[in-house]
């Protein structure tokens, strides 16, 4: 049989969780001549606006049973759902029984993610968002894509509308309901990658594994991560390779995935890595702060009485570096903070604002990548994941969100650092996270002023981020150092007491801390062990 270009719809059934526009997409039906049938709530908004429709247990000839759970699933309407059109037995079928067929499915699910678990509801109360009748519908009907619409989504009602006007006698044609099936099919594995990952974290809180000794894990044996499409990017880390960048539906707080671009060519793979440090780092402090990043790496870090002096700050430690790099703000960009920024290069600006004198100097760059995020919400990492791809596999980490105050960490040497000592040590220890490792960060109270990043030894990293001072002009007689990770020897304290440190913090751990330690003590160095590490590969 010869394929039909288009769909023709006559009859309709709608049962829909989010009433948004439902309303006006059963006028629009109705207007056309498309008899509908719903379900309870459905059917009652639909009946108090003035629609008529056929409620779903008059058309199955069956009540609902057990207060709602089954109304749907009744042959009758799946199998006026799954009728294949030119297909003579299926059609023979439905005559032999004086049934008809819905045409157009318009079903959208229990907010399980938004109630189950953005609630936080125990495993009874997260059942009853379980989606049964809903799933199975949609499923049915974009199976049989060739011969029934399916809507599964408010934000689809108006392209539906609009081809059943301009069709062919009230029709769709066949591409968009193609569409239609493989949004469904992307929703629904969404919706049970969810259920999925809630009862996997459940049995997880519940588990105990005395048997070996280990402590419940929040990894489950398969892994369905649940992503969703942003964009499609330009390229990847380089030109000859693909990329899209994917949004995390149970993202909190402050992020990358929800910033809003201002202005500015598209964002590339490795602004959006950029981005995260950019936006990591302020956030970090509460007083108005700047980070300049650049391939991943912080360049500098300030904060200050406002944000220019934050930005002034941070650019001071390298500002040859910070050439072509992205710079992170927590509070608004104002005229005065984009006038002097505005006559260097920077490939994007991220920020949760900026005034209109701001974006008129800004936007003057072309190029310049402007971006705002929300700043409200808190930034929820518990239960977050970091994945890294590997040769056959991919490794997935909780994120690090670990954070030990200086108030907290050991003082391990003779001497203790003093209060300005502490607030420098605390700067450093807020901006090491961000920094490749190996990394060594010399820090005052309010600024970087020297970074060595991803070095292959640790005293490298340390002599790096003094030659990096050097070309910066940067004093360090009597500044603080940080280090991700513990000195595997007391080369790096000799050559951080060479430096003018006074002050030190690591995590400690390592079978020569005695060393370290020893060596701080003959250098008159504070020093303090946190015994929380920070490597960033």
């Amino acid at each position: 049989m010869i394929q039909q270009e288009n769909i023709p719809v006559r009859r309709a059934l709608l049962s829909v969780s989010d009433k948004t526009g439902v309303v006006d997409f059963a006028r629009g039906l109705t207007d056309l001549g498309i008899a509908l049938i719903s379900t309870g709530g459905t059917r009652r908004v639909l009946e108090e606006a003035g629609i008529e429709v056929e409620d779903v247990a008059q058309f199955t000839g069956s009540e609902e049973l057990m207060e709602g759970r089954v109304k749907t699933l009744h042959p009758k309407l799946h199998a006026a759902l799954l009728a294949r059109r030119d297909h003579d037995g299926d059609m023979a079928a439905l005559r032999e029984r004086e049934w008809e067929t819905i045409d157009l499915v318009a079903v959208n699910l229990y907010p399980f993610e938004e109630q189950a678990v953005g609630e936080g509801l125990d495993l009874d109360g997260a059942v009853s968002f379980i989606d049964i009748g809903g799933p199975t519908m949609l499923r049915a009907a974009a199976k049989n894509q060739q011969g029934v619409v399916v809507v599964p989504d408010p934000g689809w009602y108006g392209r539906v509308l609009e081809a059943l006007q301009a069709g062919d006698g009230v029709s769709v044609p066949i591409s968009l309901s193609r569409e239609l099936a493989a949004d469904v099919f992307h929703r629904t594995a969404l919706y049970d990658s969810a259920i999925a990952g809630y009862l996997q974290d459940l049995n997880a809180a519940e588990q105990d594994d005395e048997a070996e000794g280990m402590e419940p894990t929040p990894f489950a044996a398969v892994l369905m991560p649940r992503l969703e499409r942003v964009m499609i990017l330009r390229y990847g880390e380089n030109p000859h390779q693909r990329a899209a960048f994917y949004r995390d539906p149970v993202r909190t707080g402050p992020n990358i995935a929800d910033a809003e671009q201002l202005g500015g060519k598209q964002l590339s793979f490795n602004n959006i890595i950029d981005l995260e440090s950019a936006l990591g780092i302020p956030l970090a402090f509460e007083e108005p702060a700047c980070a300049l990043i650049k391939h991943t790496n912080p360049c500098g870090a300030g904060t200050g009485a406002d944000p220019v002096e934050a930005y002034e700050n941070a650019l001071a430690t390298d500002p040859i570096s910070a050439f072509g790099g992205l710079a992170g703000f927590n509070r608004e960009v104002d005229a005065d903070l984009a006038g002097r920024m505005v006559d260097r290069f920077w490939e994007a600006i991220i920020a949760p604002g900026y005034s209109p004198e701001a974006l008129e100097i800004l936007e003057a760059k072309k190029n310049l990548r402007l971006m705002r995020f929300d700043p409200e919400g808190e930034r929820d990492l518990e239960g977050a994941f970091d994945y890294k791809r590997v040769y056959g596999g991919l490794l997935v980490q909780e994120l690090d969100h670990g954070w030990v105050p200086m108030s907290e960490a050991e003082v391990v040497t003779e001497r203790v650092p003093t209060a300005d000592e502490m607030v420098a040590l605390e700067f450093g220890w807020k901006v090491i996270r961000w920094v490749k490792s190996n990394a060594i960060v010399y820090t005052g109270p309010d600024r970087t002023l020297g970074i060595g990043a991803g070095q292959m030894s640790r005293v490298d990293s340390a002599q790096l981020a003094v030659t990096k001072a050097g070309t910066a002009g940067l004093p360090l007689e009597g500044c603080a150092m940080a280090s991700d990770a513990f000195f595997p020897f007391r080369d790096a304290v000799d050559a951080a007491a060479e430096a003018g440190v006074r002050a030190i913090v690591q995590p400690g751990g390592s079978i020569r801390d005695e060393e370290s330690i020893t060596a701080a003590n003959e250098h008159g160095i504070a020093m303090l062990f946190t015994r929380m590490r920070h490597f960033r590969h």
